[in-house]
C-alpha cells in the first residue's frame, strides 16, 4: 500500500482525561478531509504511555501531526521521534528537555494550585506484593481548576469521570525531545489554573516552538476548539509536501 500523503492527525489527552476531550475538536478536522485517531492513553507512567503512542503512530500508514494536551505533551515528546512525524503541537502542555521530569519543569515556577487539590490513592500492582499511586483531582475542585469556561454541566461530568494518573509519570524523565529535530507549535491557555501558563511559555520559548496565545481555561480543546483547530491546520500546512 503507497504511503498516503494526507497527514492523519493522532491526538493525545492528558491526566484525568480521556480521548472525549476532543470531542469538539474531531468533528472539525474531519470536516476539513484530515483522518483523526485519538486513542486512550494507559496513565501508567511516563515511559510507558510514550511506547504505547509511539507503537499506534507506527500503524499509521503514511505521516503524522501528533498532538498533545498537558500530560499528553510531555508524551508527545518522547513519542514524536517515529519516523513519520512530521509535526508536533502541544495545548497547554508540557514541554519537556531530554532528561527532566515532569515535577522537575513544574517546579521552576509557582504552583498553580493544582497541587494541593490532587488526591492520592494506592493501588495493586499486578503480580507484585507492592502497591502504586494513582493521582486524581478533588471533585468539587475539578471544574474552577481545568474547565472554568466549559460548560458546568459538562465539567461536572468530566470532574466524576477522570482517569487517574499513576504518581511515577511526575519523576519519571524524558528519553528525547522529539521537538529538537521536528516542527513544533504549542498553545499557551492564558487562563490556565491547572499548569502555570509560564511552564506552558518557558517549555514552548526553549524549543523554538511558533505559539499562540489564547484566553482560555486549561481544557481549551472544550473552551476554545476554534483556536485548536487552526493551530493544527496551521502545522497541518506547513509541514505538506
Amino acid at each position: 500500500m503507497s504511503r498516503s500523503a494526507r497527514p492523519t492527525v493522532v491526538l493525545v489527552h492528558g491526566a484525568f482525561a480521556d480521548a472525549s476531550s476532543y470531542a469538539r475538536v474531531v468533528p472539525e478536522l474531519t470536516a476539513a478531509g484530515l483522518a483523526v485517531v485519538a486513542p486512550a492513553v494507559p496513565n501508567r507512567g511516563l515511559v510507558d504511555d510514550a511506547a504505547y503512542i509511539a507503537s499506534v503512530v507506527r500503524a499509521v500508514d503514511g505521516p503524522v501531526i501528533l498532538v498533545g494536551h498537558s500530560y499528553g505533551g510531555a508524551v508527545i515528546t518522547l513519542a514524536g521521534v517515529e519516523d513519520n512525524v512530521r509535526a508536533l503541537v502541544y495545548l497547554a502542555g508540557y514541554a519537556l528537555e531530554q532528561g527532566e521530569s515532569l515535577g522537575e519543569l513544574q517546579g521552576r515556577f509557582p504552583d498553580s494550585g493544582l497541587a494541593e487539590a490532587l488526591v492520592l490513592t494506592p493501588f495493586p500492582v499486578a503480580g507484585s506484593t507492592e502497591t502504586g499511586t494513582d493521582v486524581t483531582v478533588a471533585v468539587d475542585r475539578f471544574p474552577a481548576l481545568f474547565a472554568a469556561d466549559v460548560d458546568p454541566a459538562l465539567a461536572a461530568v468530566l470532574a466524576v469521570s477522570q482517569r487517574p494518573l499513576a504518581a511515577r509519570a511526575f519523576t519519571e524523565t524524558a528519553q528525547v525531545a522529539a521537538w529538537r529535530s521536528k516542527p513544533s507549535w504549542g498553545l499557551i491557555a492564558t487562563e490556565d489554573r491547572a499548569i502555570n501558563p509560564e511552564v506552558e511559555r518557558y517549555g514552548y520559548r526553549r524549543a523554538g516552538m511558533t505559539t499562540v496565545e489564547v484566553d482560555s481555561s486549561h481544557l481549551v480543546m472544550l473552551a476554545r476548539p476554534d483556536a485548536v483547530v487552526e493551530l493544527i491546520r496551521e502545522a497541518v500546512r506547513s509541514t505538506a509536501g
